[in-house]
């Protein structure tokens, strides 16, 4: 899948395949020119991709070929055991999460989860979590925090899920309860943004000792398309709005409402999931053993007052 900025980079890739086919049919010697080509490819990779626009970034953050959290859980993790439930209604398979080894220490994933085609995510409620998706979360928050194992969440949710039956069971007071909570655990929580970073769904599993976006994704209170259908009636302003939300990575960094920021393959985690993979998992290895070294109430009252400061304006 082509997005449209990339449509440049596309055609210099089709022409070098040309090039390379041409010498392999015949006796031209084109070696120098293939270089030449193919220099000038990554050059304008590097300088398009330094170059996005707030929108672009929301669409590479979409790109249906980005790794999930299922596939970084599968690339990171040993001996990783899915628990399922939260205790009381069912099984939400938009929330997923469970035990596995992280560098040979015990670590709770918990993150949503969309699919690879139609049918998928349809099955994951396309990333959307019910009320009992928030819940199962914070049962196994509740558990890791009892045996001591510390949590890292990986947030990728368009928003919870805006069914009326999901308002009756909950959402609100879930995702609430969740709020409060992690704010207490005693445990390390580590929390990355590894695509979309919508609102109250993706803050429901978003409060961490250290929060993290990868290169290309996004974090706001509203999507760009529904922040524009509401102030200007239509879709057609989203990329206006993405502009307004400053929602990317760079700007919640500036904003002081995430820690850091993990870079992505050049063209977006999607073009070299493993390294990806790779890059997130010795980030989190690395974070973890600094907050191991924090005591717990040290590092509950440094989560409280990190995220006490932000809005707060000094006279």
């Amino acid at each position: 899948m082509l997005l449209d900025f990339e449509q440049p980079i596309a055609a210099l890739e089709g022409k070098l395949l040309e090039m390379q086919k041409l010498a392999d049919e015949s006796e031209v010697d084109v070696r120098e020119a293939v270089k030449a080509l193919e220099v000038k490819i990554q050059a304008l990779k590097k300088e398009t991709y330094a170059n996005l626009t707030r929108w672009q970034r929301v669409q590479l953050s979409r790109h249906p070929e980005r790794p999930y959290t299922l596939d970084y859980i599968a690339g990171m993790a040993d001996k990783f055991v899915e628990l399922h439930g939260d205790r009381t209604v069912a099984d939400d398979k938009a929330m997923v999460g469970g035990l596995g080894e992280l560098d040979g220490q015990s670590v709770m994933f918990i993150g949503q989860q969309k699919g690879h085609n139609t049918k998928q995510r349809q099955f994951r409620n396309f990333g959307m979590p019910n009320p009992e998706g928030y819940r199962k979360a914070l049962r196994l928050m509740k558990l890791a925090e009892k045996f001591g194992v510390p949590v890292v969440t990986l947030i990728d949710t368009p928003g919870a899920f805006p069914g009326l039956e999901a308002e009756e069971r909950g959402q609100g007071e879930a995702i609430a309860r969740n709020l409060r909570d992690m704010f207490m655990l005693r445990v390390p929580v580590v929390c990355v943004i590894i695509g979309e970073g919508a609102s109250g769904g993706a803050l429901g599993i978003a409060i961490g000792d250290r929060v993290l976006m990868l290169e290309n994704t996004w974090y706001s209170v509203i999507s760009p398309e529904s922040c524009s259908s509401i102030l200007w009636r239509s879709w057609d302003y989203k990329e206006q709005a993405a502009e307004a939300l400053k929602l990317t990575a760079i700007d919640m960094e500036k904003a002081g409402l995430v820690d850091g920021i993990i870079k992505e393959p050049l063209g977006g985690a999607h073009t070299n999931p493993d390294m990806m993979i790779k890059t997130l998992k010795k980030t989190l290895i690395k974070t973890l053993k600094e907050l191991a070294a924090v005591p717990a109430e040290e590092r509950i009252t440094q989560r409280i007052d990190k995220f006490s400061a932000m809005g707060v304006v000094l006279q």
